[in-house]
């Protein structure tokens, strides 16, 4: 994995969100990266997202980290579908169209949670990545996001 994060290029007026916004001091602040042709994202839970079962991360968590995982693969897959590295190009940020989480089992807290993406289809503007979340080499959830690119410049 290199050293800068997906998210680490995101031009600073799109850094601001929670999940994975680098400029967002309170923020989750996720980082993504490639592993071959995979996208990897490691986080650990806080205590204080916990689920309704203790012990277990709270779901919409769950749900957030693949959204912007997924937000930050597309960013990526972009870049490299174009034949360029990240950085040689000012990153395209996505926001999210669709987004299909199945819960598979609950997903415990004090663990290090791994998020894999896979890119399954890049078009024009969208990017499909399926996501697993998975913690002790478990999979404990399974995602879909449908990607769309932000307009380099507004009303497009």
């Amino acid at each position: 994995m290199t050293s800068k994060a997906f998210q680490d290029y995101y031009p600073d007026e799109f850094a601001h969100c929670y999940g994975c916004g680098r400029l967002n001091e309170n923020g989750l602040q996720i980082k993504s990266y490639w592993d071959g042709d995979e996208s990897v994202c490691l986080f650990t839970p806080e205590p204080h997202f916990t689920g309704g079962f203790p012990g277990n991360m709270y779901g919409g968590l769950i749900a957030s980290l693949i959204d912007c995982h997924g937000a930050g693969t597309a960013s990526a897959a972009k870049i490299r579908e174009l034949g360029l590295s990240m950085g040689e190009k000012p990153s395209s940020r996505f926001v999210t169209a669709s987004l299909k989480v199945d819960f598979i089992k609950p997903t415990p807290m004090g663990k290090v949670i791994e998020l894999r993406g896979k890119v399954t289809e890049i078009k024009e503007r969208k990017v499909i990545v399926n996501i697993t979340v998975s913690a002790d080499n478990l999979v404990c959830a399974k995602g879909e996001v449908v990607m769309v690119q932000i307009p380099e410049k507004p009303g497009n």
